[in-house]
């Protein structure tokens, strides 16, 4: 298992276990951004393509994507997704 410091975190935490993003910034992401982090980003990239219906075919919508995991990822941006209501629990 290959721990980092996951800037996301801001902890130690698991590491992804490959580059999973080409280029510099997939090295940036596999030094410095857990698996925890990474499932994270997942669940708001899903959210983010499908709500904005994002075809990954278009370089402007791959570019937007990216800009959003980035300020996700590293900039603690929380990416707001709209129309998405997170589960409020009431069960007291």
């Amino acid at each position: 298992m290959r721990m980092i410091f996951c800037q996301k975190l801001n902890k130690e935490a698991e590491g992804l276990d490959f580059q999973i993003y080409p280029g510099d910034l997939g090295k940036k992401i596999y030094d410095h951004i857990s698996k925890e982090a990474w499932a994270q980003w997942q669940s708001k990239q899903t959210m983010l393509i499908n709500e904005h219906k994002l075809n990954m075919m278009n370089s402007e919508h791959r570019q937007l994507l990216e800009k959003n995991m980035v300020d996700f990822l590293f900039h603690n941006i929380d990416i707001h997704v709209e129309g998405f209501v997170p589960k409020n629990d009431d069960s007291k």
